[in-house]
Protein backbone atom coordinates (compact mmCIF):
# COMPACT_ATOMS: atom_id res chain seq x y z
CA UNK A 1 0.00 0.00 0.00
CA UNK A 2 1.67 3.69 -0.95
CA UNK A 3 1.74 6.08 1.71
CA UNK A 4 0.99 9.29 0.21
CA UNK A 5 1.72 12.44 2.74
CA UNK A 6 -0.74 15.73 2.01
CA UNK A 7 0.85 19.03 3.25
CA UNK A 8 -2.15 22.03 3.19
CA UNK A 9 -2.96 24.46 5.97
CA UNK A 10 -6.64 23.59 5.04
CA UNK A 11 -8.08 21.46 7.51
CA UNK A 12 -10.78 20.74 5.32
CA UNK A 13 -8.82 19.79 2.22
CA UNK A 14 -6.68 17.15 4.29
CA UNK A 15 -9.96 15.86 5.67
CA UNK A 16 -11.70 15.57 1.92
CA UNK A 17 -8.32 14.61 0.19
CA UNK A 18 -7.28 11.92 3.32
CA UNK A 19 -10.80 10.45 3.38
CA UNK A 20 -10.84 10.18 -0.49
CA UNK A 21 -7.45 8.19 -0.83
CA UNK A 22 -8.12 6.24 1.77
CA UNK A 23 -10.64 5.07 0.39
CA UNK A 24 -8.69 4.40 -2.89
CA UNK A 25 -6.34 2.02 -0.78
CA UNK A 26 -3.56 4.58 -0.07
CA UNK A 27 -2.03 4.83 3.72
CA UNK A 28 -2.53 8.72 4.24
CA UNK A 29 -0.60 10.91 6.41
CA UNK A 30 -1.03 14.69 6.98
CA UNK A 31 0.58 17.73 8.24
CA UNK A 32 -0.83 21.49 8.40
CA UNK A 33 2.58 22.93 7.77
CA UNK A 34 5.95 22.91 7.02
CA UNK A 35 7.48 22.99 10.21
CA UNK A 36 8.66 19.33 10.37
CA UNK A 37 8.26 18.13 7.30
CA UNK A 38 12.11 16.82 6.21
CA UNK A 39 11.76 15.15 9.44
CA UNK A 40 8.37 13.42 8.67
CA UNK A 41 9.31 12.73 4.99
CA UNK A 42 12.30 10.96 6.69
CA UNK A 43 10.56 8.91 9.85
CA UNK A 44 7.71 8.24 7.59
CA UNK A 45 9.19 7.39 3.87
CA UNK A 46 6.06 8.62 2.07
CA UNK A 47 6.05 7.51 -1.48
CA UNK A 48 4.41 10.56 -2.99
CA UNK A 49 4.11 14.25 -1.80
CA UNK A 50 0.92 16.04 -1.97
CA UNK A 51 1.93 19.80 -1.40
CA UNK A 52 0.27 23.00 -1.06
CA UNK A 53 1.55 26.30 -2.29
CA UNK A 54 0.28 29.21 -0.37
CA UNK A 55 0.49 28.24 3.43
CA UNK A 56 -0.08 30.97 6.21
CA UNK A 57 3.22 30.73 7.42
CA UNK A 58 5.27 28.48 4.46
CA UNK A 59 5.67 28.74 0.90
CA UNK A 60 5.13 24.96 -0.52
CA UNK A 61 7.83 26.19 -3.48
CA UNK A 62 10.26 26.51 -0.69
CA UNK A 63 9.33 23.70 1.14
CA UNK A 64 10.02 21.72 -2.37
CA UNK A 65 13.39 22.80 -2.86
CA UNK A 66 14.04 21.05 0.74
CA UNK A 67 13.09 17.72 -0.46
CA UNK A 68 14.65 17.97 -3.39
CA UNK A 69 17.64 18.63 -1.91
CA UNK A 70 17.52 15.61 0.52
CA UNK A 71 14.77 13.31 -1.24
CA UNK A 72 15.32 14.52 -5.12
CA UNK A 73 13.76 10.84 -6.30
CA UNK A 74 10.43 11.26 -4.39
CA UNK A 75 7.07 12.33 -6.63
CA UNK A 76 5.82 15.47 -5.49
CA UNK A 77 2.78 17.31 -6.63
CA UNK A 78 1.99 20.10 -5.82
CA UNK A 79 -1.70 21.42 -5.59
CA UNK A 80 -2.96 25.31 -5.45
CA UNK A 81 -5.95 26.80 -5.95
CA UNK A 82 -3.85 29.45 -8.39
CA UNK A 83 -2.62 28.31 -11.62
CA UNK A 84 -0.36 31.06 -11.80
CA UNK A 85 2.27 29.63 -9.84
CA UNK A 86 2.63 26.76 -12.84
CA UNK A 87 5.32 29.60 -14.62
CA UNK A 88 7.20 30.00 -11.21
CA UNK A 89 10.72 28.32 -12.07
CA UNK A 90 10.61 26.95 -8.83
CA UNK A 91 7.23 24.73 -10.17
CA UNK A 92 8.89 22.94 -12.18
CA UNK A 93 11.61 21.19 -9.47
CA UNK A 94 7.75 19.40 -8.93
CA UNK A 95 6.67 16.57 -10.85
CA UNK A 96 3.17 17.92 -11.21
CA UNK A 97 0.57 19.94 -11.09
CA UNK A 98 -2.45 20.06 -9.69
CA UNK A 99 -5.25 23.25 -9.42
CA UNK A 100 -7.34 22.60 -6.62
CA UNK A 101 -10.66 21.51 -7.09
CA UNK A 102 -13.60 19.65 -5.38
CA UNK A 103 -13.53 17.29 -8.14
CA UNK A 104 -9.99 14.72 -7.68
CA UNK A 105 -9.85 13.06 -10.40
CA UNK A 106 -6.82 14.75 -11.97
CA UNK A 107 -5.37 15.15 -8.62
CA UNK A 108 -6.26 11.22 -8.33
CA UNK A 109 -4.72 10.44 -11.72
CA UNK A 110 -1.79 12.30 -11.08
CA UNK A 111 -0.95 10.34 -8.11
CA UNK A 112 -1.50 7.09 -9.78
CA UNK A 113 0.82 7.84 -12.76
CA UNK A 114 3.57 9.49 -10.12
CA UNK A 115 3.42 5.97 -8.09
CA UNK A 116 3.59 4.09 -11.19
CA UNK A 117 6.71 6.15 -12.34
CA UNK A 118 8.49 6.28 -9.03
CA UNK A 119 11.35 3.98 -8.84
CA UNK A 120 11.92 1.75 -5.81
CA UNK A 121 14.30 2.08 -2.85
CA UNK A 122 15.01 -1.10 -3.17
CA UNK A 123 16.50 -1.33 -6.57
Amino acid sequence: MAKILIVDDEEGIRMLYSMELQDEGYDVVTLPDGKDLIAVVDKEMPDCIILDIKMREYNGLDLLQQIRKRHYDLPVILNSAYSSFKVDLKAVAADYYVVKSSDLSELKEKLKVALETKIPLSE
